[in-house]
């Protein structure tokens, strides 16, 4: 009995190393299906048991065509994974008629901006997605929030989840493939990582939109986060048991850590040697740290200028950079060019309504383009991995609203992020 037993264990060892060991899955939404791919229809809606599908949550009809999957709303797909880097390639395009669509990935990561098809013509994008679970390799979990167990649960679960947006969102193909590529890991509060709902959006989940099929992106920033709370929850753990040779790691703070009470807590004491502490730790594990200072909530003066709310905590993270030689990005002066460009007035677009911290699509896309200039002006080694043709953005001369159309997610909630 106990070899019957023994060989039962071994058969679902293996199917779960199977599943483990799978490296690509393909997906067609057309009549003319794919070799080796899952034909999706209208019916696939995502389960467990399957590990794939259409998403419930987006509340619409998707429609199948004979060669296409498409909606005059957003529709999200998602397909069970396991934790890791993927490079996800997407062919888009409609027999009948033009598309247009917008994708974001996981909690509204911008991945493509815009994809146009004429009628009878398909093109393929590709990005890369990074996609995480809590548990750390090495011991213990990140100690979730509960918004981060209800609100932002997509951005912590075992699936990869693509929203399709824009005038006409449409999908005729995804193939999903994980890649050993360098990542970028991002570490901050609210004005950082990924927002879950409308109207709110930070910069790092932007920055997403900038960088090719070579590098991936994983947000690791959360609301509230100041950098020890950050640590006590285990997010630098998290962090440096992914990090590897060749990685980048980018620390905004401030927000939260000038709030900080306590004997001999401030500025260019713990909070500083907080950044130490971040910045030997990715060292330690072959990461190229980047320092970069928090940008300025909407202060103006009766002049039109920008105050300082931060006190000493920009010149904190400036000394931390050159005392131990690690690049820095002065988002502070930079955020401050682009805030005084629009003025008191037109600045309330970057900036969700009645809250002069937290941002917009619309102004954390600005601050992203912010961050991509100055990697591009440092000449940093990460430039190489930004898409090509990128147009020289200057804070003093913002883009204008409207031509910064991205379309609004279906999920809504005006409830502030923590932090402020």
């Amino acid at each position: 009995m106990h070899w019957i037993l023994f060989f039962a264990a071994l058969l679902f060892v293996s199917a779960e190393s199977c599943i483990a060991q799978v490296t690509t899955r393909k997906f067609d939404f057309r009549a003319e299906r794919l070799a080796n791919a899952i034909h999706v229809d209208v019916q696939n809606k995502y389960s467990d048991k399957t590990g794939f599908g259409f998403e419930p949550e987006a509340r619409i009809i998707c429609k199948l065509e004979v060669d296409d999957c498409w909606n005059s709303e957003p529709f999200y797909f998602s397909v069970a994974l396991p934790e890791g880097n993927y490079k996800v390639t997407i062919t888009f395009g409609d027999k009948d008629a033009p598309t247009s669509t917008v994708v974001k990935a996981e909690l509204r990561r911008l991945m493509l901006e815009r994809v146009d098809t004429a009628k009878g013509s398909f093109v393929t994008r590709s990005f890369i997605v990074n996609i995480r679970r809590p548990e750390i390799s090495t011991g213990g979990e990140v100690k979730l929030k509960d918004r981060e167990k209800s609100s932002e649960k997509w951005a912590w679960d075992d699936k990869l989840t693509l929203e399709f947006n824009g005038s006409h969102p449409n999908v005729s193909a995804i193939e999903i493939e994980k890649v050993d590529v360098p990542t970028v890991f991002l570490l901050g509060d609210s004005t950082v990582c990924d927002q879950p709902n409308e109207p709110y959006a930070s910069w790092g989940q932007m920055l997403t939109r900038f960088f090719g099929d070579k590098v991936a992106i994983a947000n690791n920033a959360e609301s509230g986060e100041s950098l020890r709370s950050s640590f006590g929850a285990r997010r630098l753990d998290k962090v440096l048991s992914q990090m590897k040779q060749g990685d980048y790691l980018l620390i905004q703070y401030a927000h939260n850590d000038e709030k900080e009470k306590g004997d001999g807590v401030g500025a260019f004491t713990t909070f500083k040697a907080s950044l130490k502490q971040f910045i030997e730790a990715a060292r330690k594990k072959g990461g190229t740290p980047i320092l970069i200072t928090p940008m300025h909530r909407r202060t103006f003066d009766a002049a039109g200028k920008i105050t300082n709310s931060h006190g000493d905590y920009p010149e904190a993270v400036r000394q931390a950079a050159k005392e131990e030689n690690v690049a820095f990005i002065d988002l502070t002066a930079m955020s401050k060019d682009l805030y005084e460009a629009l003025g008191p007035e037109k600045s309330g677009a970057l900036f969700k309504s009645g809250d002069g911290t937290h941002h917009t699509n619309y102004g954390a896309y600005e601050l992203a383009k912010c961050i991509v200039q100055a990697i591009r002006d440092q000449k940093l080694p990460l430039a190489k991995y930004l898409i090509k043709d990128l147009p020289k953005f200057d804070a003093k001369k913002p883009d204008d609203l409207a031509a910064v159309a991205i379309p609004a997610s279906p999920a809504f909630n005006e409830t502030k992020p923590l932090g402020n």
